[in-house]
């Protein structure tokens, strides 16, 4: 029931709006709002096929809504700062040493970081607030998550331009890679934190 409304709301918006509905969009996907990248952008990938988008442009569209969307989120840390996590962090059961780990992985890894988890689902919508915390610099922040935007839009925009009609197919597909990359994820923070307790005791 959700899917369909959510199918329809898009798809309605961004008939309706064109370019800049596909930019508002992906401006609430980078944020907190249920918007899915991966029905937003097939759609829009579809409507190619319809000659009333460009591949590229609206790719660049999205990823510019991508980080519009994405700063919002980084100056609510970094203007919050610690304190604002340490208020409301013990609701996500969050401390400060989980904080000050965070700051200490944005110093070495912020760059990679960034990208990266622009192609994984639920953490892109979060992982800007703890660059803002960790104060990671403002021109690298907007580069880097323009950059895995962008790559991550045009590729869900040539699925939807592949599958045309069949468009909404890609959420299934997506869904499946997003299993396997939340595993791997998992594995690679599991190592990580192994790694940080077995070096702080020594």
């Amino acid at each position: 029931m959700l899917f369909e409304f959510l199918v329809e709301t898009i798809s309605a918006f961004i008939s309706s709006v064109g370019y800049p509905g596909v930019f508002i969009l992906m401006v609430l996907e980078s944020m907190f709002t249920p918007v899915p990248s991966e029905l937003v952008m097939p759609f829009a990938g579809f409507l190619i096929t319809e000659g009333k988008f460009d591949l590229v442009l609206v790719s660049f569209v999205g990823a510019l809504g991508g980080v519009v969307g994405s700063l919002v989120s980084y100056y609510i840390g970094r203007i919050g700062g610690e304190p604002l996590v340490m208020k409301f962090g013990k609701y996500l059961f969050l401390e400060r040493s989980h904080l000050e780990l965070t700051k200490r992985w944005f110093s070495k890894h912020g760059d990679v970081t960034i990208f990266i988890c622009r192609f994984i689902p639920a953490v892109r919508h979060v992982i800007s607030i703890p660059a803002g915390v960790g104060r990671m610099d403002l021109k690298r922040f907007i580069a880097f998550t323009f950059f895995g935007a962008f790559i991550w839009c045009l590729f869900l925009t040539y699925c939807g331009m592949v599958l045309k009609e069949n468009w909404k197919l890609i959420s299934n597909y997506t869904a499946i890679i997003d299993v396997f990359i939340i595993v791997g994820m998992i594995f690679v923070i599991a190592f990580f934190f192994y790694s940080h307790i077995k070096n702080s005791g020594k």
